[in-house]
């Protein structure tokens, strides 16, 4: 019966459900229980052969579509409208979860344009949080990757993220202002093809 409260904790669930968060509904004495019993689900889920799965995503358990049902899903969603993200989006996104945290003179300077409409998107989409202030002149906000983010591109955590050759280094910064803002460019925004979030 524990095993069948968890896949319904799953069922209902609108994000992933850590070990701590199941011991605590189901009163189990530990976590590490609570993970034989996600396994012992997960096992029968594989045996079954059906076409969900979990899969274990941003520090916890989702129950989810197994990869070989996407093109029928992707049918059903053509009607509706996908959440995307634009390019510039997705340079600052991959930016900070590079370098994090980061302060955003520090991104725009890699970028080479104001970020300010980016970095309030990606916050808005709850993909970027952030740290608190840089120590620095103006005390810039740091940003760092949430857990959305995580889920959103199928990444248990931030190790997971594809490996880079090189360093990603950070230009010398502009003079500024006491706010914590360089002046850089203007950002182009949204232009140019959108590009939709992974999942």
């Amino acid at each position: 019966m524990p095993a069948e409260i968890v896949e319904a904790l799953l069922f209902a669930s609108d994000s992933p459900l850590d070990p701590e968060r199941i011991r605590e509904v189901l009163e189990l004495p530990d976590a590490a229980t609570a993970r034989e019993l996600v396994g012992e689900l997960r096992a029968r889920y594989a045996a079954a052969n059906g076409a969900l799965q979990i899969v274990e995503v941003g520090g916890g358990f989702r129950l989810v579509t197994r990869p070989e049902m996407a093109p029928w899903l992707v049918r059903l969603a053509r009607a509706r409208t996908r959440v995307r993200l634009s390019r510039p989006a997705l340079e600052a996104l991959a930016i900070v979860a590079y370098k994090q945290p980061v302060s955003r003179p520090e991104l725009d300077a890699i970028r080479g344009v104001n970020s300010e409409g980016v970095l309030e998107n990606l916050l808005e989409r709850r993909l970027l949080r952030i740290a608190g202030r840089k120590d620095a002149p103006g005390r810039p906000f740091l940003y760092e990757t949430t857990r959305e983010f995580l889920v959103a591109f199928g990444l248990r955590d931030l190790g997971e993220l594809p490996k880079v050759e090189g360093e990603l280094v950070v230009p010398e910064l502009a003079p500024v202002s006491e706010n914590g803002e360089a002046p850089p460019q203007q950002d182009p925004g949204a232009g140019g093809p959108d590009v939709p979030t992974g999942g």
